[in-house]
């Protein structure tokens, strides 16, 4: 990935709480408590463009591919569990919308008090 992209994906990940990044299939992958990934680089899987993929609730993945696909695709591998891939060498990349799908990853695998620290229950 471009350093760019990757520092700005680190830090966001990293500024979750009781996430660890450690190596993934040969790319960066950010775990909450070491346990369950829910992103991870992805510069050297079938072409040659630099993105991320990441886990997304049910929905937003076709969403975001048929709205676009310039932007966003389906990635091999996880792709059929909703997670969503997100090009980072697309000029002008929507950084507080990659943010929030980030964040979304994170909440999706996070424990109940963990998600909570991040988005408060509604209520």
């Amino acid at each position: 990935m471009t350093v760019d992209g990757v520092e700005r994906v680190r830090a966001v990940c990293l500024g979750l709480p009781e996430v660890e990044e450690r190596p993934s299939h040969g790319e960066p992958g950010w775990f909450v408590r070491g346990k369950k990934l829910f992103a991870m680089g992805a510069d050297h899987h079938h072409d040659d463009r630099v993105a991320i993929w990441a886990a997304a609730p049910a929905g937003v993945q076709e969403h975001l591919v048929a709205t676009g696909p310039e932007r966003y695709f389906r990635p091999p591998y996880v792709g059929h569990r909703g997670w969503v891939g997100v090009y980072l060498d697309v000029p002008a990349v929507d950084w507080p919308q990659v943010e929030d799908l980030l964040v979304d990853a994170y909440c999706l695998v996070a424990p109940r008090a963990l998600r909570d620290a991040v988005r408060p229950p509604e209520g």
